[in-house]
Parts: structure tokens; C-alpha cells; sequence
């Protein structure tokens, strides 16, 4: 019995992995034929087939076997036996471990996280390396740097036109020389290509390292598309941090097909050493071993430290608890019982709304998160303010005896600076920057359909590169679901005078004049952001953004500084 439920698991899995293949390999059609929407929708089907297949598991699973037995651990530990032997020789088998903890836990019914019965440690030291060439394609300038170049795209073919892409070499070749000096003959210069193209919103990305004796630097070539349909190269990155940037966690996943993710995750590792195992997975799509590799890379840390979570820093929130460990980047969310009596929203809906910012295009601007149900914590490493924060406002939610902390529902977010903490001790040119950055970042959302709705700066974060992101969700709403308004001019003396609001105000009215009152305590920093986006106050501005997005256009994003692009010759759409 426990071998026939071993392999119903594996072929789910393989069921999930052709869909979600079939998905990605669908993001090649949407890029030539400009099928911006379709992508936009692919990527929450992608994320949703995990979801829906697990689901078929589990009534082919439940149709044979009793809830007893799927609720004994001895079992379980003989079906991960058996499942443990039909993935061994495959490529992709860290992503098969992680469809088992899945299918255990929702099985089981959300049983405790243990080794004997799931994968929490890995059971393979890696999977089978990929054959060799299957990941990487090499260059070499033996006939010159621009045949090089013009060889990588060629050969990365889109099945499209290029516009003008001896322009475009040019262009390449003349940034590199100013990016990197250091290369002063190519003698000793080489490029290693990842073969597969990786697409995410209106972009194509060839990526790889630049090699120079023993030196190296990231490459990356985002192609575009003009408006007749017609490819060109936007720009070159060649700079850990800048690709950093298009590989960060505040933005979508890409589509990228490969039958070897461990080995396309370890090439992206050397090229991002400050990232993360988990964020590079899920930043190719597989979101649900990302936040395995979380969780492992979590318990490692635990292993290896000794100071204790204690309350977030900055102004409580009225919806969530936030907690940290001072020593790890993470902030721990826990949705409260009760909500303060402005905020009327239910704990269902919160979740839905964290929901709907995982499937959306968070370009650049939104916080990625991991979900957890019954998380533990060794009791010793949780401060007693802690405990108590937790049993005062979360007390449905967390289960404390001495040897661990069971909290039941809880997401984690990357760790940022809150924008109003940051302000307090930025230089005068730190502030200039950070509001101009929390005004893009209120509009970019716009753009892509979100309106964040509390947007006071305690709910935005910054980045170590210095980006505004938005990280609490409990208030956002599509944009085209908001009605804006301008404040009605008072009809009398005695409206004019009047304390209170004297005109009807509906549950999805915005009057954007009011914000600055309510966004900013000091006249200085309003004055300074009034300046750069006084257009965020007028009704007329959200207006304009709502009819280009009823009409279905989507917004360019671009995971890089516009000063790096080459620039916009006639005939583009950007």
C-alpha cells in the first residue's frame, strides 16, 4: 500500500512539473506575439497548478486510503522509503522532495514537520549533476569581440526581426568598455551564456558571466520589443548589484525552462553570491522549494546562533504582530485576533490580499512571502516581550510550553528598513532620494493595478540598494476598483466653516487631496515630495491611470535604472 501511494505522489509531481513546463515554455509565444496580458496570466496559472494538482493527489490518495493510516508516521515513513527510491536518479529530484512534504502535509493534515515521515533535511547530498553544456554555452572572441556578441544572439534565437542589431552590438560593446576597463585585450575574454532565455513581463534576458583572465562579472542582455514587433537590446548589465536588482524578491518570477533548476540555481549562485538559495529558486518559478530552501537555511541559522526574537522595531501595526531575529533578515508576520476598530477587514480577507500579491506582477515594488501553518520555535530563543506581544493580540494563534513556541499561522517577509525609522537619520540627499523612490513606487503600483491604500511611510521598507518597497498588503484593492475624487467646493458659508465632512463619502472613495495632510507630520519632507510627485494629489492623475488600464494596457517595467538604457530610437514603444 505504502509503495502505491509512493507512486501516486511521484507521478503528481510529474504531472505538476509538465504543467508547469508546459507554462513556461508558452512564455516564448506570449513574448513574440506581444501577448502581454496572457503572461501576466500564465504566471498566476503557473503558481496556481501546484496548487490544483496536489489537490487531484489528494482525492485519488484519499479514494484508498483510511485517515488512520494517513495520519501514522511509521507509514508515512515507509511511502517516503519508497518515494525516496523512484526519485534517486532524477535531475529534478530537490523539487520532488519538496511535492512530498506538500502532499504529506496536506494529507496528513498539516501533521507536525518532522524528518522521519517528509524531506525537512534533504535526503540527497544534490541532485545528478546535468550533462555537461545542458546548463551553460561558451564564447570566445576568436574572431572578434563583435561576432562574439552578435554569435551569443544569433544563437539564442527568438524567431523574430531584429530592428537594427549591428546598432545594438555597438552599443553592448561601447558600455562594456566603459563598465569594465579592466579588459584591455580579447586574448584572454570569454562568455559563458545560460542557453535558456529567461522572460518575465515585455522583457527576454540573455544571461551569463563576462570572464577576464581570473576575473569575472555578471552579464545580462534584456531584449525588448519596438512597436511594429521588431527585438532590440535595451541596455547591458554587467554588475552584481544591478542584476541583483532584476533577480530581487520584489518582483515576479521568471519564466525560464530548464530540466535542471539545481544546476541553473548553482550558475545564478556564482553570478549572485549575496542571494539567497531560496530566493534564486523561487525567482525561476519554483516558489514552493523556495521556501523549502527557506526553511532549511532557517533551522541551519538557528543551529548556528544564539540571540532571540524580539519585537519588530517602529510603530506596532494594526493588523499584524511583526517580530525578528536580529541576526537574520527575515520579519516574522503573524495576522492579530482583533483588529484596531479602523480597520474593518477580517482575517480571511487579509489573506486573500496576501494571496493576491503573490499571483500579481509586483514590479519591484511589493515584498515576496512565505506562508507557514504551524510553525515551531525552541522556547529559548523567543523573548518573553514576545510571548507576550503574541498571547495579548495573536492568543488563537499561539501555543507556547517550555521547550517550543507553536505559532498557527504566520508569513515571512524580507527584512527592510520602515521609510519613516530610515528618514529620521538620512542625509538631506538620502531623503531627496528616498521620497522621489516612495513616490515611484506609489505610482509603479498604480500602474500594475494596485493601490496600496495605507500609505503611510511605516508601511514602506528600503532596500539595501536603496529601493522604496511596500510590504503590508491588509489595505490594498485593484485600482480600477477605486472611485477618486476631488474634495467637493462648499456650497455655504456654513459647509465652509464645518468641522465635520459635510458631502456623502462611499467605501471606495479616495479624495487624493487629503494626502498630504495625512502622509506627512513634517512641512519639510511634504514640501520635498510635493515637488517631485505633487501629481499623486490630484484625483485627475489616478483617473488617467485607471482609463489606461480599463483599456488593457500593461505597464513597461524595467528591472534596471532607465539611465542605463541606450536610449529610444524612433519607432519604440517605450
Amino acid at each position: 500500500m505504502y509503495t502505491q501511494t509512493a507512486e501516486h505522489i511521484y507521478l503528481g509531481f510529474r504531472r505538476y512539473r509538465t504543467a508547469f513546463d508546459e507554462i513556461t515554455r508558452g512564455a516564448r509565444r506570449r513574448f513574440q506575439t506581444a501577448d502581454w496580458l496572457g503572461a501576466q496570466k500564465a504566471s498566476a496559472d503557473r503558481l496556481n497548478a501546484y496548487k490544483e494538482v496536489l489537490g487531484e493527489l489528494e482525492d485519488e490518495i484519499c479514494s484508498h486510503i483510511d485517515s488512520s493510516t494517513r495520519s501514522d508516521m511509521l507509514w508515512w515513513s515507509r511511502v517516503k522509503k519508497a518515494y525516496k527510491a523512484l526519485i534517486e536518479t532524477s535531475g529534478d529530484r530537490e523539487l520532488a522532495e519538496t511535492w512530498f512534504n506538500s502532499a504529506y502535509r496536506r494529507l496528513a493534515g498539516d501533521a507536525d514537520l518532522n524528518n522521519t515521515a517528509m524531506f525537512l533535511s534533504p535526503g540527497f547530498t544534490s541532485p545528478p549533476p546535468p550533462p555537461e553544456h545542458a546548463i551553460i554555452s561558451t564564447y570566445t572572441p576568436r574572431n572578434g569581440v563583435v561576432a562574439m556578441v552578435r554569435a551569443i544572439c544569433i544563437d539564442h534565437d527568438l524567431g523574430l526581426q531584429w530592428r537594427d542589431l549591428d546598432r545594438d552590438l555597438g552599443n553592448v560593446l561601447r558600455t562594456l568598455v566603459e563598465l569594465r576597463p579592466e579588459i584591455d585585450t580579447e586574448a584572454r575574454l570569454s562568455v559563458q551564456i545560460i542557453k535558456s532565455i529567461f522572460f518575465r513581463n515585455k522583457g527576454a534576458y540573455l544571461i551569463g558571466k563576462l570572464i577576464y583572465d581570473d576575473q569575472s562579472w555578471p552579464l545580462a542582455l534584456p531584449l525588448l520589443l519596438d512597436r511594429n514587433g521588431d527585438l532590440y537590446i535595451d541596455t547591458v548589465i554587467c554588475d552584481e548589484d544591478e542584476l541583483s536588482i532584476m533577480f530581487s524578491f520584489t518582483r515576479a518570477y521568471f519564466m525560464v525552462d530548464t530540466p535542471y533548476p539545481y544546476g541553473l540555481v548553482e550558475f545564478l549562485a556564482d553570478l549572485l553570491p549575496n542571494k539567497k538559495r531560496y530566493e534564486l529558486y523561487s525567482s525561476i518559478g519554483w516558489s514552493k522549494h523556495g521556501k523549502t530552501e527557506f526553511f532549511r537555511g532557517f533551522i541551519q541559522h538557528l543551529a548556528e546562533s544564539d540571540d532571540q526574537f524580539i519585537i519588530a522595531p517602529g510603530i506596532k501595526g494594526m493588523v499584524m504582530s511583526v517580530f525578528i531575529l536580529p541576526s537574520y533578515q527575515s520579519a516574522f508576520k503573524v495576522i492579530k485576533d482583533r483588529f484596531a476598530y479602523q480597520k474593518n477587514i477580517t482575517h480571511e480577507q487579509v489573506r486573500a490580499k496576501y494571496h493576491v500579491v503573490k499571483q500579481h506582477d509586483r514590479v519591484g515594488r511589493m515584498a515576496d512571502t512565505q506562508e507557514f501553518e504551524n510553525f515551531v520555535l525552541p522556547r529559548k530563543r523567543v523573548s518573553d516581550e514576545v510571548i507576550a506581544e503574541l498571547k495579548k493580540v495573536a492568543a488563537s494563534k499561539i501555543t507556547v510550553t517550555d521547550e517550543q513556541v507553536r505559532i498557527a499561522h504566520l508569513y515571512t517577509e524580507r527584512l527592510m528598513t520602515p521609510l519613516n525609522i530610515y528618514l529620521k537619520s538620512a542625509t538631506h540627499t538620502e531623503v531627496r532620494s528616498a521620497l522621489d523612490e516612495y513616490g515611484n513606487a506609489i505610482k509603479q503600483l498604480a500602474a500594475a493595478n494596485i493601490f496600496p491604500g495605507d500609505m503611510l511611510l511605516k508601511n514602506f521598507g528600503v532596500t539595501r540598494h536603496g529601493r522604496v518597497v511596500f510590504y503590508d498588503y491588509d489595505e490594498i484593492s485593484y485600482l480600477t476598483d477605486v472611485n477618486f475624487r476631488h474634495i467637493p467646493k462648499p456650497r455655504t458659508p456654513e459647509e465652509e466653516m464645518s468641522s465635520e465632512v459635510w458631502y456623502t463619502v462611499g467605501p471606495n472613495d479616495v479624495f487624493p487631496e487629503e494626502f498630504p495632510r495625512f502622509l506627512f507630520s513634517k512641512a519639510s519632507i511634504r514640501d520635498v515630495f510635493t515637488a517631485m510627485h505633487g501629481d499623486l494629489f490630484d484625483a485627475d492623475y489616478w483617473r488617467g491611470l485607471q482609463s489606461t488600464i480599463r483599456k488593457g494596457t500593461v505597464m513597461d517595467v524595467f528591472p534596471y535604472r532607465r539611465k542605463r538604457r541606450f536610449g529610444t530610437p524612433s519607432g519604440r514603444t517605450h
